[in-house]
């Protein structure tokens, strides 16, 4: 049944299904127990399952991530929580160079079947150490699969689809989303997240992003109506691996392209994206593809300077309408 439920309602709704329909999942992490997670999104479930399977770690993310690792070989399907992506660093080492390799390293004799979750965005006025997107910096790695829910549906089927897959599985929730309200089907059956999807059709323009910049472009489309320009939005959903061909496809309907990436512009999501629109519709675009991405600064506490330093709906809208222009 249908219902309307926020970001971190739908993140709990998938936890909770998780460990009812799956006796080997647990879930672990800094406060997840007793506290309900940083962001509320464990709210209830200790007391619900019990501290075997809601488990508080300390606050080492390389011991408690390394110990998902161990358990997934072991054969459990462990849901690991990283407060912010900034301490997921502290585990790099662990994600990188075991979570991921261990399969190939093995000859396909051991898989990992784990999910970590992590909150990351700015917006919250939380600072540098708190407020980075490096969603790029996994999604980089072979081994990996890296989502990024949009949608308050997407945040429980997207946990679901993770608990089900073989190989580690990092998922990205945008802390500037936890309250956002949307619709929720506690019932339905995850949908495949590893597909772009077009949440606004337009013919003038490709609005393309991830995570919490997709309310920010859907807000710059909606702007962009009232002034005779029709943008669609593509919500990438997963990162690794990218939906090459709904990019290509959005960039072939509208000819033109503005990426949308919280991530520093060097190095960025956006500029992988980029590139495969420059090697595979080239010939589409009739002008060149443009970029909204954060300020290379450490994301600062002020909340002016905060928001002069992420991409905000006027600076994608300004972006557009430069492409128009340029091409007009």
């Amino acid at each position: 049944m249908k219902r309307t439920a926020t970001y971190r309602e739908a993140v709990r709704s998938g936890l909770r299904e998780a460990l009812r329909r799956e006796p080997r999942a647990f879930l672990m992490g800094e406060d997840v127990g007793r506290y309900g997670g940083a962001y509320a999104c464990s709210a209830g479930l200790l007391e619900e399952f019990g501290p075997e399977r809601v488990r508080d770690t300390p606050l080492a993310e390389s011991t408690f991530v390394g110990a998902g690792i161990g358990a997934a070989l072991g054969g459990a399907r462990p849901i690991v929580e990283v407060m912010t992506v900034n301490f997921s660093l502290l585990a790099l080492d662990q994600i990188v160079n075991n979570a991921a390799a261990l399969r190939h390293m093995s000859g396909g004799q051991f898989s990992i079947p784990l999910v970590v979750r992590m909150a990351t965005g700015g917006g919250r006025q939380l600072a540098a150490q708190h407020s980075h997107s490096l969603e790029n910096w996994y999604a980089h790695v072979p081994g990996l699969k890296a989502l990024a829910p949009a949608t308050v549906q997407d945040a429980r089927d997207m946990l679901l689809a993770g608990l089900d897959d073989p190989d580690p599985v990092v998922v990205f929730e945008h802390q500037y989303l936890y309250p956002m309200e949307g619709e929720l089907d506690d019932e339905a059956p995850p949908a495949a997240p590893w597909r772009a999807e077009v949440r606004r059709a337009g013919r003038d323009v490709s609005l393309i992003a991830h995570g919490g910049s997709v309310p920010k472009a859907l807000a710059a489309a909606e702007q962009l109506a009232g002034r005779g320009v029709e943008a669609e939005v593509l919500d990438l959903r997963c990162l690794r691996p990218l939906d090459e061909e709904a990019i290509l496809a959005t960039v072939r309907r509208t000819h033109r392209a503005v990426l949308i990436d919280e991530g520093w512009r060097s190095g960025s999501l956006a500029a992988e994206v980029s590139a495969r629109i420059m090697e595979g519709a080239f010939y589409e675009l009739d002008a060149p593809v443009a970029r909204v991405c954060s300020a290379e600064v450490p994301i600062p506490y002020a909340r002016h300077l905060e928001e002069a330093a992420l991409p905000q709906v006027p600076r994608i809208v300004a972006a557009v309408e430069g492409t128009v222009r340029r091409d007009g």
